[in-house]
């Protein structure tokens, strides 16, 4: 059984400010706990329905009711199991290859989907505003499915950093450049845009590179891509043989 305090502190999770308190977050699901058990991230404790993760010692391993799971789950729908890991001091950014950069995605579910993108495409770099939602908000874990574990993710002030780069920059306009018909580089850096706005005023003055999807529908009335979408149609183009 869960003691209060425990069931207390994990709850508190789901909160930003308590996970930069604790430097703790949860992740929830087999499949996302094995990812992360295999990676850098150090387990603090499982919970879990199951008789599961035999290679988890049982001093980092407690044994819980269906009941006690939903007390302490993020889920609306609890999964079987629940852990918690300690945030990992973020690494350098590496400015070689292609890095992908956000401009205030405030969705869950795109973050989590785009960096679940980044691993698909080799893309190692991942570089967020600090307008952009936390990496390590319960439902952008979910989202990932473990890729978190694989990429790099640095929260910036988005408009030094791109001034200061010696790599090309690129950003996703609805008037830029056909991306079916521009030469891409293998080096650069590539700006997404927040859900309703796009890409901010402030960082679009210092994008000498603007970049399409363009439109095939008959009517043209189709006003604009998901950002996750967007993102696997360009990472997929600057993945493609010149």
């Amino acid at each position: 059984m869960l003691s209060k305090n425990q069931i207390k502190l994990i709850t508190s999770l789901q909160q930003k400010k308590q996970r930069l308190a604790n430097q703790l977050f949860i992740a929830e699901g087999i499949k996302v706990v094995q990812e992360l058990l295999k990676s850098n991230f150090e387990l603090v404790h499982i919970y879990t329905t199951q008789n599961d993760f035999e290679e988890v010692s049982v001093e980092f391993k407690t044994t819980v009711c269906e009941g006690d799971l939903k007390k302490i789950t993020a889920l609306t729908t609890p999964n079987t199991c629940l852990a918690v890991f300690k945030i990992q001091i973020h690494k350098e950014i590496i400015e070689t290859g292609v890095i992908l950069a956000l401009d205030s995605i405030r969705d869950p579910g795109n973050l989590g989907t785009i960096l679940r993108l980044c691993d698909w495409f080799g893309i190692s770099q991942l570089v967020c505003s600090k307008e952009t939602v936390d990496i390590y908000n319960p439902k952008v874990i979910q989202a990932t499915m473990g890729s978190i574990a694989r990429v790099n993710v640095n929260y910036v002030d988005l408009s030094p950093f791109i001034i200061q780069t010696k790599l090309p920059v690129y950003g996703t306009f609805m008037n830029g450049e056909n991306i079916y018909k521009t030469t891409l580089p293998q080096e650069g850096i590539i700006i997404m845009g927040n859900e309703a706005n796009g890409i901010s005023p402030e960082i679009e003055k210092l994008i000498k590179n603007r970049l399409a999807i363009p439109r095939f529908g008959k009517l043209q009335q189709t006003e604009s891509l998901n950002v996750a979408t967007a993102t696997a149609i360009i990472l997929s183009e600057f993945r493609r043989p010149s």
